[in-house]
C-alpha cells in the first residue's frame, strides 16, 4: 500500500474525514434547499392560472412561509439541543417533503398556502446542520474555524440550487406541459435528501436534563405574529391603518412580558443572559438588518428593473432580461459565500463580518447616485451580493460560536429569525414608501424614483449600521479557543 492511499484510509477514518463527509452531504441538503427557494418562482404565473387565483394573492404564499418559520425555527432548534440535531433535521425535511408532495396536487388556494406554509420547515435545515459541524468539530477543539468554512460552502450549496431551481423549472414545464408533474420534481428532491440525512448523517451528543420551556415559546409565538401580522397589514392597508399600530404595540407588550418571564427560568426557551453577551447581540442584529436587503429589497429591485426608461429612471427590461438580472445577484451572493470560505482560515472572523456588512452599506449606497444604466446596476448588486453572501454563510456559524455548549441549534437558528423579521419589516415599508409615489409620475402604476432612493438608503444604512455594531464585539470572539478563555472575554467589548 502506498504512503498516499494510507494517508488517505487514515483520513477517511479520522475525525476531519468524517467531518469532511458530513459537509459533503450537508451541500447537497441545501442544494435541495436551493431549488425549492428557486424553483417555484418562474411558475408563480402558471399556479395561479392553476389556481383560479389573482396575482397579488401570490404575496400570500410568502407571507405565510415565513410566519410559520419564524414560529417554527426557534423550537425546532431548541428540540435539536435537547434531543439530537440530526433526528429533528430528519422530522423537518419529512415535514418538507410531505409538503411538497401535496403541493403538487392542491387543487385550490387554501390547500396549496397551508401545503406553501408547511413547506417552511426547510428554513431550520441549515441551522441544525450547523449545530451538527460545530459539535463534531467541537471535539476537535476546532469547531469555530471548520464551522465557518464549512457554512460558507453550505451557502454556494444553497445558492447554486437556486439557480439551477429557476433554470430547470421553466424548461421541464415547457418540456412536459403538464403543471402537477413539473410540482413533483422537487418533491423527489426532498424525498431523496430525507434518505441522505437518515442514512449519512451522523447524531450530535444531546444535552441530558433539558426541558422544553413551553411558555416561553408560546409567548415568543404570540409576539412574533402580532409583529408578523402588523407588519402584513402595513403593506395591505398602509400606516393609516389603527389595526397595525395595535397589533404592533401588542407585539411589543408580548416581547416585554416574553424577556421578563425568560429571566425567571432555569431553562428558558432563548437565554436573554447569552443574548446579551457582547459576542452575540451584534450578530443578531446584524443579521436583522442584513434582512432588510437580503429578504426586503429584491422585490423593489425586480420593479426598477422593469420600470420603463422613458420616465427617467428604471431599466425597461423584460421579464428574461430580469431574470438575468437576479441570476447575476445570485451568483455575487456565491462569490461572497466562497470567499468568506477561502478566506476565513486565515482572516480575523470580526473583521471579515464588518468588511461584509461595509459592502452591503456600499452596494446600495452607490444606487443613490448611480442607477441609470444597465451595468451601473448590475456593479451595485455585485458589491452588495458579495457582503450578503459572506454575511449569510458567517452569521449562524458565528452565533453557534458565541452560544455557550447546548445552545448552538437555537443560537443559529435565531439568525434566520431575526433576518426573516428585518425582511418582513423591510418588506412592508419598502411597499409604503413606494406605493406612496405611484400615480404622481407619468405612469400610474411605476413607484417614484423618491421611493426607490429611500429603499436602497434605507438598505446602505442597514449595512452600515450593522458594520459599526459588529466593532463591538471582542477581537477574540468566534476563534476556536477553550471555553475557559471564552468565559473570560464574554463580558468584553473592545471598539477597536
Amino acid at each position: 500500500m502506498s504512503r498516499a492511499s494510507s494517508a488517505a484510509d487514515r483520513l477517511r477514518g479520522s475525525a476531519l474525514g468524517i467531518t469532511a463527509g458530513l459537509i459533503g452531504w450537508f451541500v447537497l441538503v441545501e442544494v435541495t434547499s436551493g431549488i425549492l427557494q428557486g424553483y417555484y418562482v418562474p411558475l408563480f404565473s402558471d399556479i395561479v392560472d392553476q389556481l383560479g387565483i389573482h396575482d397579488s394573492d401570490v404575496n400570500w404564499f410568502e407571507a405565510a412561509q415565513l410566519l410559520l418559520s419564524a414560529l417554527v425555527v426557534p423550537v425546532l432548534a431548541k428540540l435539536g439541543d435537547m434531543y439530537g440535531h440530526k433526528r429533528i433535521l430528519l422530522i423537518a425535511a419529512i415535514l418538507t417533503a410531505g409538503a411538497s408532495w401535496w403541493l403538487a396536487f392542491a387543487g385550490d388556494f387554501w390547500s396549496f398556502l397551508i401545503a406553501w406554509a408547511l413547506q417552511g420547515f426547510y428554513v431550520v435545515w441549515l441551522p441544525l446542520e450547523i449545530a451538527l459541524i460545530f459539535e463534531r468539530g467541537r471535539r476537535q477543539n476546532r469547531g469555530v474555524s471548520m464551522t465557518r468554512r464549512a457554512a460558507g460552502l453550505l451557502v454556494v450549496g444553497l445558492e447554486a440550487g437556486a439557480i439551477i431551481g429557476a433554470l430547470a423549472a421553466g424548461r421541464i414545464f415547457t418540456a412536459t406541459g403538464d403543471l402537477t408533474l413539473t410540482l413533483t420534481v422537487p418533491a423527489i428532491a426532498v424525498t431523496l435528501v430525507c434518505l441522505v440525512i437518515w442514512l449519512a448523517v451522523p447524531e450530535s451528543e444531546p444535552v441530558r436534563g433539558r426541558r422544553l420551556d413551553t411558555w416561553g415559546f408560546v409567548i415568543l409565538a404570540l409576539g412574533l405574529l402580532l409583529v408578523t401580522s402588523s407588519l402584513t397589514f402595513l403593506r395591505l392597508n398602509g400606516a393609516g391603518s389603527a389595526l397595525v399600530w395595535l397589533l404592533l404595540a401588542l407585539g411589543v407588550v408580548a416581547f416585554v412580558v416574553f424577556v421578563l418571564f425568560e429571566q425567571r427560568q432555569s431553562d428558558p426557551a432563548i437565554d436573554i443572559r447569552v443574548l446579551r453577551r457582547p459576542e452575540m447581540w451584534p450578530v443578531q442584529a446584524t443579521a436583522f438588518l442584513v434582512g432588510i436587503s437580503l429578504l426586503g429589497a429584491q422585490g423593489p429591485l425586480s420593479t426598477y428593473a422593469g420600470t420603463d426608461s422613458s420616465l427617467g429612471y428604471g431599466l425597461g427590461l423584460d421579464a428574461e432580461a430580469r431574470s438575468y438580472v437576479i441570476g447575476l445577484y445570485l451568483v455575487s451572493l456565491i462569490v461572497g459565500a466562497m470567499l468568506f470560505a477561502v478566506t476565513s482560515r486565515r482572516a480575523n472572523p470580526r473583521a471579515i463580518l464588518i468588511v461584509a456588512s461595509a459592502l452591503v452599506g456600499i452596494g446600495y449606497a452607490l444606487f443613490i447616485p448611480f442607477h441609470v444604466e444597465l451595468w451601473q446596476v448590475l456593479l451595485n448588486l455585485s458589491i452588495a451580493g458579495i457582503g450578503s453572501g459572506a454575511l449569510v454563510g458567517a452569521l449562524p456559524a458565528a452565533a453557534a460560536a458565541a452560544a455557550p455548549h447546548g445552545q448552538t441549534g437555537i443560537a443559529s437558528a435565531l439568525t434566520n429569525t431575526t433576518k426573516t423579521i428585518g425582511g418582513t419589516f423591510a418588506s412592508a415599508i419598502f411597499g409604503v414608501v413606494l406605493a406612496a409615489g405611484a400615480g404622481v409620475v407619468a405612469s400610474e402604476t411605476a413607484a417614484s424614483l423618491g421611493g426607490y432612493l429611500a429603499v436602497w438608503s434605507i438598505c446602505a444604512a442597514g449595512g452600515f449600521l450593522a458594520a459599526v455594531l459588529l466593532f463591538f464585539v471582542p477581537k477574540v470572539a468566534f476563534a476556536d479557543t477553550l471555553p475557559e478563555e471564552v468565559e473570560a472575554v464574554a463580558g468584553e467589548a473592545q471598539i477597536i
